[in-house]
């Protein structure tokens, strides 16, 4: 029987991921282990957390007029093709 407290496997590549990212102030490797994280284990509750790490990387690296160029293109993309939200988009 496992002990509850034990890590999980996705809480030690979180964990991994995190003490790239404050510990050895090593972003890229942050930023590929919460991407593997993510791919591997897209419903975890650490892939949220993943997600939100690599917002705080992007916020780190990119400058945010890059980004907000970034994000208009992205909206004129979609509004140009046509593509449904998020919300008109039925489920798979």
């Amino acid at each position: 029987m496992r002990n509850k407290n034990e890590p999980t496997e996705v809480s030690r590549q979180y964990a991994a991921a995190y003490a790239a990212q404050y510990t050895e102030h090593d972003l890229p490797l942050a930023f590929q282990l919460y991407k593997q994280l993510m791919s591997s284990h897209p419903s975890a509750e650490e892939a949220n957390y993943s997600r939100m790490q690599v917002q705080n990387i992007v916020n780190a690296v990119v400058p945010k007029q890059e980004l907000l160029d970034a994000q208009m293109d992205l909206v004129l993309a979609h509004i140009d093709n046509d593509v449904p939200s998020d919300a008109e988009q039925a489920p798979a």
